[in-house]
Parts: structure tokens; sequence; C-alpha cells
């Protein structure tokens, strides 16, 4: 199995706003970028939507360690999912889980993967998180050139 990492990050300027979500992925000696953008969106949004263009590149069931500066995603995973899709994606005081559709996109291709999800403290000087971070902003600054 193939052992990857995954740095991704999100950036919104204003929340809601216009945003950006970047991920650098390394395997082997290889190395990709990947980073987009929303006009309107949220930074949450933007964590997920990272992860989910991340994983989604892998062609087959790898070995993965993801760093995210986002609590929400890392909680989110390892902590909630399992109790939101056993109560039909409602929170523990029964309100609809908030981006429900990504959730589901991040479920779905995290299948056959084994993940092991990291957080990180954002702006610390982590290389691989200050990379993701910059890749989120260059999606931002793409959106918002167009």
């Amino acid at each position: 199995m193939e052992h990857v990492i995954i740095y991704a990050d999100g950036s919104c300027k204003g929340n809601p706003g216009p945003g950006g979500w970047g991920a650098w992925i390394k395997y082997g000696n290889v190395e990709k970028e990947l980073f987009g953008g929303e006009i309107l969106t949220t930074n949450n949004r933007m964590e997920l939507l990272a992860v989910i263009k991340a994983i989604s590149v892998l062609k087959r069931p790898c070995s993965i360690k993801i760093y995210t500066d986002s609590v929400y995603v890392q909680k989110g995973m390892t902590e909630w999912l399992a109790g939101w899709k056993s109560r039909n994606w409602k929170t523990s005081d029964k309100k609809p889980v908030k981006n429900e559709d990504l959730w589901r996109q991040l479920d779905e291709v995290s299948q056959g993967h084994q993940i092991e999800w990291n957080w990180v403290k954002g702006h610390s000087g982590d290389l691989g998180n200050e990379r993701a971070d910059s890749l989120a902003n260059r999606g931002v600054e793409e959106i918002l050139n167009v």
C-alpha cells in the first residue's frame, strides 16, 4: 500500500466570502499541488474541499497521513462522523449537520484508504501547513482575478 502525506488548508476572505482551498500531496519522490476556489463560501467548506480534492486524486487505496489546521475537519472525521451517520445526518441536538454535502463526499472518498487524521497548529511554521495555506490563498486570488 502506498504511503501518502497530505497537507490541506482552506482560506476565506470574509466568512462567508470568496474562498480558496489548497493541498500539497507527497508520495515517494512525487509531489503534487492542488488549489482552487469559490466566489461565495465559508472557511469550513474550503477546509473540507481541500481534503476531498486531495484524496480524490489518489488512484488506488493508500495509507494516508492527513495534516490539517482545522479542528472541524479533524474532529469531524475522528469523533463526529459516525454519530451523524447513525442519526441520519443530524447533530446530537437533532439539528441538520452543516456542510452535509461535503461531509458525505469526504466520507465517500475516504473509503478504502487507511487514514490518520492529524491536527497541526496553523501559521506556526510547519512547512507543509504553510505550503497548503499558500496554495489556498492562490485559490482565492485566482477566483478574485477572474
